[in-house]
Formats: C-alpha cells, sequence, structure tokens
C-alpha cells in the first residue's frame, strides 16, 4: 500500500491538496481559501475542530450542532478564539454537501435546529451563486426566532431575519468576508430573479395611505372629508380626548351625583368630636 493511500489525520490535508487544482464551489471560488488564512489556522489548531470535527460526515453535522453549537459568531476572546460554528462551516467546506442535503438542513425547525439552518445559511452564502443565494435566503427573512452571538465585545442577542440580512448586505460577517454579490436590481434588469414581492404589500399602496394622512395628523377619506370629529374640523383623537375630559369633570364637580369625598356626614362629625343629636 502507497503512502498516499493512508488516511492522514492531519486535517491541514484539505488545506494542502486543494490547492487550485481541486474541485471549486459552485460560484467559482476554492473551498480552501474562501475563508482568511489567519482564520483557517486558528480553526485548524482549535481542540473543538480536532476532536470534534474529525472524520464526521454530513449527518454528523446535524448532530454536532444540536449537541455543541448554542450561538452563532467568527472568533471570540482576547485570544481570538474561534467558535463551534465557525469550526462546522469550515468542515462544510471540506464535505461540500449536495442542495439535497442544504434543503434538509433549511427544513429542520424548531427551537432545537435554529442554530443549524443559520449554518446552512452562512454555508449557502459562501459557496452559492447570487442568484442562488438571493432564492435560497430571501424566505428566511421571515424567520424571527432569536439567536446568541458572540464576538470580541462579547455576547449579544439577534434575530434570524437579522442574521439573513447581514448575509445579503454585508461584506463581513462571523470574521469572513463574503465574496462581492451583484445587486438584486442588476439581477432583476438581467432577468435572472423576480421582482421580490415584500410581505407587508405593495409599497405604493402604503404611501397612498400615508398620504391621506395630512400634516396636522387629521385622517380624511378619498372625498377629503373628515372621516370623524366634530363641525370644527377637529381630528377624532381631539374629539374623543375633549370628550373624556368633559365626563371627568362632570365625575369631579361637587353638583354630580358622585363626589371624591368618600367620608358621609356622620363620619365628619365624630371626626371633628362633635356629638349625633
Amino acid at each position: 500500500m502507497s503512502k498516499s493511500e493512508y488516511h492522514r489525520a492531519d486535517e491541514r490535508r484539505f488545506l494542502d491538496e486543494r490547492g487550485s487544482s481541486g474541485p471549486l464551489a459552485p460560484n467559482g471560488l476554492n473551498p480552501a481559501t474562501i475563508m482568511e488564512k489567519a482564520v483557517r489556522e486558528r480553526i485548524v489548531d482549535s481542540y473543538f475542530y480536532k476532536e470534534q470535527c474529525f472524520a464526521v460526515n454530513e449527518a454528523d453535522i446535524v448532530d454536532r450542532v444540536v449537541e455543541h453549537v448554542d450561538f452563532i459568531g467568527g472568533v471570540y476572546g482576547t485570544v481570538q478564539k474561534p467558535t463551534p460554528f465557525l469550526c462546522l462551516a469550515f468542515k462544510l467546506l471540506q464535505l461540500a454537501p449536495s442542495d439535497a442535503i442544504i434543503d434538509e438542513y433549511l427544513s429542520f425547525g424548531g427551537e432545537k435546529f435554529k442554530y443549524l439552518r443559520a449554518l446552512a445559511l452562512f454555508y449557502i452564502r459562501l459557496t452559492r451563486q447570487d442568484k442562488d443565494v438571493y432564492t435560497l435566503l430571501e424566505p428566511f427573512l421571515e424567520d424571527r426566532r432569536k439567536l446568541r452571538r458572540k464576538g470580541r465585545a462579547g455576547t449579544s442577542l439577534m434575530y434570524m431575519d437579522v442574521f439573513v440580512d447581514d448575509l445579503l448586505t454585508k461584506d463581513r460577517v462571523c470574521s469572513t468576508s463574503l465574496w462581492k454579490m451583484r445587486k438584486r436590481d442588476i439581477l432583476e434588469d438581467l432577468e435572472l430573479l423576480e421582482p421580490r414581492v415584500s410581505p407587508l404589500g405593495d409599497i405604493e399602496d402604503l404611501l397612498d395611505e400615508m398620504d391621506e394622512v395630512d400634516g396636522n395628523g387629521e385622517v380624511r377619506n378619498g372625498d377629503g372629508n373628515h372621516t370623524d370629529g366634530d363641525d370644527d374640523g377637529s381630528s377624532e383623537g381631539e374629539v374623543r380626548s375633549r370628550r373624556w375630559r368633559k365626563s371627568s369633570a362632570d365625575r369631579l364637580s361637587p353638583q354630580g351625583g358622585d363626589s371624591m369625598d368618600i367620608d358621609g356626614p356622620d363620619d365628619r362629625r365624630r371626626s371633628s368630636g362633635e356629638r349625633s343629636p
């Protein structure tokens, strides 16, 4: 058996043999060099990568995420230690899972698998073409689950939709420089993507509704008349405020049926020392 047939335990083999001659990612980048050299060296030398990421496959990634990943991030602390999230992302670059496996990662729901979805979204942003990135990531802008993020400044709280928006708009996420994608409007002009429909509805309809509210805060209908209010042109909120003040004054006035004095006449005489006849 030749020496090349032996399995080398050192994960640096991935960095040594891929070079520029190995298979490339779908976006044309070399998976071994997508992350910066300093980050790659910290990942390979980390204890978590040597213990938990050796000889694992795509199915083992699910177990590693559920057991060990409870926050996202790149490097943290004064020594810039790589997070388990970043180590598993580097392992995915080595495994190069198929689209079917990535879809399975994304389809896992529940609170326990939210970091698995975040890992799959991060991997898609690193390796897929720009039109596929927009197509696969934009549906998860409606995911409102909370995520913990750890970085050099400490631990903070964020949401899944914010993380997806960072992947689509920012140049650096989780201590990794993201390759520059074409803007969405450019892809729409090239007819590679359909115009995105916001969950809030048509933006023009929203602007038309805002135009119905004038500068004084008066709500008007389509005919330009007040929808509710008195003849003096007051808005609905002002009318309700005046009615409330008027009713409150009637209740608190001495002529009203109710009084703020909770003591009766007999109680007042007893408190002043007078005897009842």
